[in-house]
């Protein structure tokens, strides 16, 4: 298969489990997945999901709400600027540079909707409610079932809530082939026979044993190639290391803008890293003439977001060909001339940022509060799966709404998928409904009558 074609197949319009659509006149299939997201309360509850201050007091920093769209604006300018050449090298039929910019744009839309509570350091708690719980060791789980609790993944949960936990009777969004691949930023289960499955990418993985069979379904209408470590792994859709800039981009300059705007970071170091990202980008009259950090600050930001585009599109159409075989790694920025500076945004970030009293306040309660949760609702559904629950249980299992129980409003039957719809339940909460709920179930506070 030459590289026309392999794009071709990449790009696939086709939706996941749906039969096929003729392409709209208003709207590309493409843009249409852009819309049924935006339209997803998994989405629009991101406005209540930690970003780096988590339930900030301020209302300037950003949500997982902010970044996610903000995201999608730079993956669908730097999808679309690598799009005009992969289309004029290959000679692309059927496809146009704006398709590029609408796949990555919504990937990067999606790519935090499976985020749970508390961000990551919510991650972090479901993996050690599960190690330290003793309750996997109770059920002949296979590796790969034990591994999705262990090694706990957002981006897995948004592949989950992509293709299942959303309009549930479709299945999923039915999104097309080509987002769901591109979304897909580590395509690889959490468990793979014949891998060590303790080097450092072991612990990302990008779906659940339960969406298995989806994925493959991804994998094969996309052509995505099998990777070297064999079994349920496959090679990086070719847009997905674009989606992967976008976010690092917003993350890491955004991050370093609102840190500045609280004041965790010198407004004048902030605008040193700024302007050497942006390189000559970055007019100095015009700077000289704005009186105000946080003008300067915001000018120098879009300045560097815009500069930084450029350097991603170049590495990328130059290692164009590796990126398609499999071949490429590291990143798009680390052998580029940004890659200094923003190891030295990363470092900031790392030390002063992210380490903050009110990041860490926050997350260390999150881990109080999700655990809490998994105790009482896992409890409960194993009492009532073996016919043992009590007054109290009875009442916490009529809380879980039909959709993460079984048949009949009854635990599911198999314990795998009875830990996994807890998860999904207890995940999509919003920082602010998990806290309210913890705190009413412990009885800290009643409801109001």
């Amino acid at each position: 298969m030459n590289a026309k074609e392999r794009w071709q197949r990449l790009l696939s319009p086709e939706r996941s489990g749906a039969p096929s659509q003729s392409r709209g006149i208003e709207r590309t299939a493409f843009q249409q997945d852009y819309d049924r997201i935006v339209f997803t309360s998994a989405f629009r509850r991101l406005k209540d999901k930690t970003q780096v201050f988590p339930l900030s007091q301020s209302d300037y920093v950003r949500t997982r709400l902010t970044h996610s769209l903000e995201a999608s604006c730079v993956g669908r300018s730097l999808g679309a600027l690598v799009g005009r050449e992969i289309i004029a090298r290959h000679d692309l039929e059927n496809v146009e540079s704006a398709d590029f910019g609408a796949i990555v744009a919504a990937a990067c839309l999606a790519h935090d909707i499976g985020n749970p509570p508390f961000g990551h350091a919510g991650e972090d708690a479901i993996r050690e409610w599960f190690k330290n719980s003793g309750l996997l060791e109770q059920y002949p789980l296979t590796n790969a079932q034990r591994a999705d609790f262990e090694r706990y993944e957002g981006n897995a949960q948004g592949f989950r809530v992509l293709t299942r936990l959303q309009s549930p009777a479709n299945p999923g969004l039915q999104l097309t082939n080509a987002v769901l691949a591109t979304f897909s930023k580590y395509p690889r289960a959490s468990w793979l026979a014949g891998d060590n499955n303790n080097h450092a990418d072991a612990g990302k993985f990008g779906f659940f044993q339960d969406d298995a069979a989806t994925f493959a379904e991804v994998a094969n209408a996309t052509g995505l190639h099998p990777a070297a470590t064999g079994g349920e792994s496959w090679q990086r859709h070719p847009l997905a290391w674009l989606m992967e800039v976008a976010d690092d981009v917003c993350y890491l300059i955004v991050d370093l803008e609102d840190a500045a705007r609280l004041g965790f970071v010198p407004s004048g170091e902030a605008e040193e890293l700024l302007a050497a990202l942006a390189g000559n980008h970055a007019g100095e009259e015009k700077i000289a003439r704005m009186s105000e950090a946080k003008e300067r600050i915001e000018y120098l930001r879009a300045k560097a977001i815009g500069n930084l585009l450029g350097i991603a599109a170049t590495v990328f159409l130059d290692n164009e060909q590796d990126v398609l075989a499999g071949n490429f790694s590291g990143g798009l920025f680390a052998a580029s001339s940004a890659a200094a500076v923003l190891e030295a945004v990363r470092k900031v970030a790392d030390e002063r940022i992210y380490v903050t009293r009110p990041a860490l306040e926050i997350e260390i309660a999150g881990f109080e509060v999700i655990g809490g949760l998994f105790s009482l609702f896992i409890a409960a559904v194993e009492a009532g799966a073996n016919g043992t629950a009590s007054t109290r249980e009875h009442m916490l299992l009529r809380l879980l709404p039909a959709q993460f129980l079984g048949s009949d409003r009854t635990p599911d039957p198999d314990p795998y998928r009875r830990f996994l719809k807890v998860a999904d339940f207890i995940a999509g909460m919003t920082d602010s409904y998990a806290v309210n709920m913890y705190r009413k179930l412990k009885g800290i506070d009643l409801p109001e009558r």
